[in-house]
């Protein structure tokens, strides 16, 4: 029973991260205009969902492989595999008709959020534990190591 506590925790952790760093991507690809086309959390591999809705232009869902997650944004194709898609000419709220700039953030911004992530996490360990100081002439207690850390 332990063992699947720590494995729920473990993926719950891990799909609070990924939505996170997806949500970097997608807030800073709509602060530019791009559209999103999905949002997704765990792979919908071969088309099976878990779950799925669609707000706007944009589907939000489930996927059932559980190994990340995407966010697909209009015009981010890759030149060898789309090439009817780089045959049209780029629309404006296409990730390829935006400027460098734009584009890079767009980009990092799932690090970023990461970042931001990873901060606050340690800031509020920070908050509920305190740091205390103890001198060394405050230690009551020897100090006890194994054969290996002796030598």
């Amino acid at each position: 029973m332990n063992g699947l506590v720590m494995t729920a925790q473990l993926i719950l952790s891990l799909s609070i991260l990924v939505t996170l760093h997806e949500l970097g991507h997608f807030l800073a690809a709509r602060m530019f205009g791009i559209k999103v086309e999905k949002f997704y959390l765990f792979f919908d591999a071969w088309g099976i969902r878990l779950f799925r809705f669609k707000v706007g232009e944009c589907e939000y869902g489930i996927g059932w492989l559980p190994l990340g997650g995407y966010v697909k944004i209009a015009g981010m194709v890759d030149e060898s595999l789309d090439k009817e898609a780089m045959a049209q000419p780029a629309q404006p709220w296409e990730f390829r008709s935006k400027p460098a700039w734009q584009r890079l953030i767009v980009m990092v911004a799932g690090v970023a959020m990461n970042v931001v992530l990873g901060i606050a996490i340690f800031s509020a360990m920070l908050l509920h534990y305190k740091q205390e100081y103890l001198p060394n002439s405050e230690v009551k207690t020897e100090f006890m190591f194994t054969n290996l850390a002796k030598k």
